[in-house]
């Protein structure tokens, strides 16, 4: 096994890596990562969460930890999700700096350095800028839009270059910690606590392997789960779009009523009905559907379920607790 003796005064860092889809990356992927973090110094830890990738990803963490005990995984029962991945990592991590990333190498472990270097300056979450994002253009299109859409229900401004790569300290990922419910964003999240932050830009590779998971309908669930965890602005815009359809009928009602007693003229009656009342009911349906997909998610979080359930860890993973790497 790997092993190094560094001294008390070095810094830990913890690299959180929730993993699915990519097997062929991990390899390289720690190799530049422990590359990377000897060059600070600082002691580190690996701990890749197996979102019941669908390839050979649990075998290949195994043997990373064989090869290096601070390459540490984390099996989930069944796949919970990217973010509830992450939490199940940072639930177990010891670092004074937490950092958070992708498997598939589009966020480069290189970066991890100057993303530890700008937080020399007070800051206690820094986040990775993908100035120049190496995604299709339908991705980098929906992530916009998702953006616009989340920050006029939210009422507050985010940053769509933004992802999961960063870096927090100890303190907020206590914070974070605190936060049990089902619906999660990882960034929305570090957004809301409000801790110092700042973010660099940062290189944005292409994808080595693999495609992504987010299909259309995925995307639309989370941006959906997203927008309603964190705002009540649907249910208010619902309340004034029905109110101003009904000063619209009023009104109308008053045109029709002068036409008829006034001009003495004979209103349509049957199309104009039906129109009103498919109309009608189809707002209605709508307002119900927004209404309950609230009612669906408050549902969810009072039944209280675990955010992911551990199946299995690589041996010894909780070896060093007290933070010292000691010879064999």
């Amino acid at each position: 096994m790997v092993r190094g003796k560094m001294g008390s005064h070095h810094p830990l860092i913890s690299v959180v890596v929730p993993v699915y889809g990519c097997e062929t990356c991990l390899k390289e992927l720690c190799r530049r990562i422990r590359k990377t973090i000897e060059t600070i110094p600082a002691q580190f830890e690996i701990i890749l969460v197996n979102d019941a990738s669908p390839d050979n990803a649990w075998e290949t963490i195994k043997r990373l930890n064989e090869s290096d005990y601070r390459i540490k995984g984390i099996n989930l029962s069944r796949n919970f999700g990217q973010h509830h991945a992450i939490t199940a990592g940072l639930d177990h991590t010891k670092g004074d700096w937490i950092v958070v990333m992708d498997c598939d190498l589009q966020d480069r472990p290189e970066e991890i350095n100057r993303l530890y270097e700008k937080t020399t300056e007070g800051y206690q979450v820094v986040l990775g800028n993908r100035v120049q994002r190496q995604d299709k253009w339908s991705k980098r299109f929906s992530s916009k839009m998702f953006y616009k859409v989340y920050d006029y229900l939210a009422e507050r401004s985010s940053d769509h270059t933004v992802a999961n790569f960063s870096i927090c300290s100890k303190k907020v990922i206590e914070a974070f910690q605190t936060m049990r419910e089902q619906n999660r964003s990882f960034p929305l999240f570090l957004q809301w606590m409000g801790f110092k932050t700042a973010s660099i830009p940062i290189e944005h590779d292409k994808r080595k392997d693999g495609e992504s998971s987010y299909n259309i309908k995925k995307l639309v669930t989370l941006a959906t789960d997203a927008i309603i965890s964190q705002s009540n602005k649907p249910l208010r815009l619902s309340i004034q779009f029905g109110f101003l359809i009904s000063i619209a009928s009023l009104i109308y009602g008053i045109y029709l009523f002068m036409r008829y007693f006034f001009l003495s003229e004979t209103v349509p009656g049957w199309t104009s009905v039906m129109v009103s009342i498919y109309f009608i009911g189809g707002l209605i349906f709508f307002n119900f559907g927004v209404l309950g997909l609230y009612l669906g998610k408050v549902f969810n979080e009072t039944k209280a379920r675990p955010l992911y359930i551990i199946q299995d860890k690589t041996e010894n993973f909780d070896a060093c607790k007290d933070r010292r790497w000691e010879n064999e």
